[in-house]
């Protein structure tokens, strides 16, 4: 018997003063079962980074040809493909192709991925890779859970996440193009 995906009910007041974006958003995520909760958490956070009124949660990992996120407008046209964990340099090329924007959100130890994936797409200038932080991000996913009301605050490259009366915050190191800017 197949194991069930697990859904999550997020509710999210984001603001990004970095792109001038304040909204409430609800939405609900499935966490695959073979999903850890440092993923989850890192693509809800990537979420809350570069929202946008069309952004959606791909298929991700049951199906390898979907971003983990990604912005398709309004013909159906991707326009932003988020992927989130340590890709490898052929998935970047090959989603820098579909969309014109495409960012990776790392986590994990990636000091080896930066060494030998990064360099084979480094010419690419659509492609921006910002790294969560390990222990803040471990400490964040224990905060997940299957209904959570998080505000995230997104200022000069740091994230303030608030879960009732704890803030938390994740500095965002970014090693390849540009910081999220405005596109709304």
């Amino acid at each position: 018997m197949a194991l069930q995906a697990t859904p999550y009910k997020i509710s999210l007041d984001i603001s990004d003063t970095d792109r001038g974006v304040y909204e409430s958003v609800k939405f609900t995520v499935a966490r695959h079962p073979s999903e850890t909760e440092l993923r989850l958490a890192s693509r809800v956070l990537a979420y809350a980074m570069f929202y946008h009124p069309q952004l959606a949660f791909g298929r991700g990992l049951s199906d390898t040809d979907e971003a983990a996120l990604w912005e398709i407008d309004l013909t159906g046209e991707i326009q932003h493909w988020i992927d989130v964990g340590l890709p490898d340099a052929a998935r970047v090329i090959k989603a820098s192709r579909r969309a014109p924007k495409m960012s990776v959100v790392v986590y994990g130890n990636a000091r080896l991925w930066r060494e030998k994936v990064l360099p084979k797409f480094a010419h690419l200038n659509n492609v921006n890779v910002f790294v969560l932080p390990q222990n803040e991000l471990a400490e964040i996913a224990e905060k997940l859970h299957r209904s959570t009301h998080w505000g995230v605050m997104i200022s000069d490259g740091q994230l303030y996440i608030s879960d009732g009366d704890e803030q938390m915050i994740v500095a965002l190191e970014c090693w390849h193009g540009e910081m999220p800017e405005a596109s709304l």
